[in-house]
C-alpha cells in the first residue's frame, strides 16, 4: 500500500544518484537543503530508533530540482503491512521539506503526498534539519502504534452484508473520501478484490477497495482523500466517522 509514483518526466534513481545533485546557493531568507541531507538525516533518526530499512525508493524531477522518496521499515507489528516514511524536498522553492508516515503512504512526483500524518517545514536559514526530523519521527512513532492497532481491529470487523457495504461507500462519498462517480467502482473492487488477502468482507477490505480506486485521482484530490480516509476509518485513533 506504500507507493512512489513518478510521472511528468520523473525518473527513479538510487540514493547515490541523489547525492550527485547540486544544491543552489542560499540567500538571506532561503536556505535550500541538499536532497541527500534530507535522506541521510531521516536515515540517522531511523537508526537511532533502532529501526531497520527494508526497502527504499527515490525519484527526481526537473533535472533534480525535486526529490521524492518512500522508505519502508521492518518493525511493523503485522506481516500484512509495512511502516513507511515518505519524504520530499525541492531546490526551486516549489514546496517545503516534507515527511509523511503511516502504513498507507503515497508520495507522487505530481505532488500527491499523503499518509496517516504529514509534517512539512519551509526552507529557512534557521532550519536545523536533523532536529526537525528527530522531533517529527518521535511524534510519528506513536502514530505508527495507533494506526497498526486500528488496522488489526479493521481486519476482524465484518460488514453485515452487501447493503451495509453500499451504505458505507455512499457515506464515504458524502464525506468527500471518494468521488460520487466512484461509488460503483469501489463496490466492485470490494466484491472482487485484485488481491486475495482482501477477499473477506471486512472494514480493512473496504478501505483497500477505496485506496485501489483512488489511485487515478489528481494530486490535490489524493491529499484530500488520504486525510478523509484517516477520519473515516479511525486511523487517527478517533472514532471512525464512517460508522458514527
Amino acid at each position: 500500500m506504500n507507493n512512489l509514483c513518478m510521472g511528468g518526466g520523473g525518473q527513479f534513481v538510487s540514493r547515490d544518484e541523489v547525492a550527485l545533485i547540486q544544491t543552489p546557493q542560499s540567500t538571506a531568507s532561503w536556505k535550500p537543503v541538499p536532497h541527500i541531507d534530507v535522506i541521510n538525516s531521516v536515515t540517522k533518526v531511523i537508526e537511532a530508533h533502532k529501526w531497520q530499512i527494508t526497502k527504499e525508493q527515490y525519484g527526481l524531477v526537473r533535472e533534480g530540482q525535486k526529490m521524492f522518496g518512500v522508505i519502508e521499515l521492518n518493525n511493523s507489528r503485522s506481516p500484512d503491512h509495512k511502516r513507511a516514511i515518505g519524504i520530499r524536498n525541492s531546490h526551486d522553492k516549489s514546496f517545503s521539506v516534507g515527511l509523511s508516515a503511516g502504513i498507507c503512504v503515497c508520495v507522487c512526483s505530481n505532488l500527491a503526498f499523503g499518509g496517516s500524518t504529514v509534517i512539512k517545514k519551509r526552507h529557512t536559514s534557521g532550519l536545523e534539519l536533523t532536529e526537525l526530523i528527530d522531533v517529527a519521527i518521535e511524534s510519528l512513532e506513536n502514530e505508527f502504534l495507533i494506526t497498526e492497532t486500528v488496522v488489526e481491529d479493521l481486519k476482524i470487523l465484518y460488514l453485515k452484508n452487501d447493503d451495509d457495504a453500499r451504505c458505507r461507500i455512499v457515506r464515504a462519498a458524502e464525506m468527500g473520501v471518494i468521488n460520487s462517480s466512484d461509488i460503483v467502482p469501489v463496490f466492485k473492487e470490494f466484491k472482487n478484490p485484485q488481491h486475495e488477502e482482501f477477499l473477506e468482507p471486512t472494514r480493512y477490505s473496504l478501505m483497500n477497495a477505496i485506496t485501489e480506486t483512488v489511485k487515478k485521482y489528481t494530486p490535490q484530490r489524493l491529499d484530500q482523500t488520504y486525510l478523509s480516509l484517516n477520519r473515516a476509518f479511525g486511523l487517527d485513533g478517533n472514532r471512525p466517522e464512517l460508522w458514527k
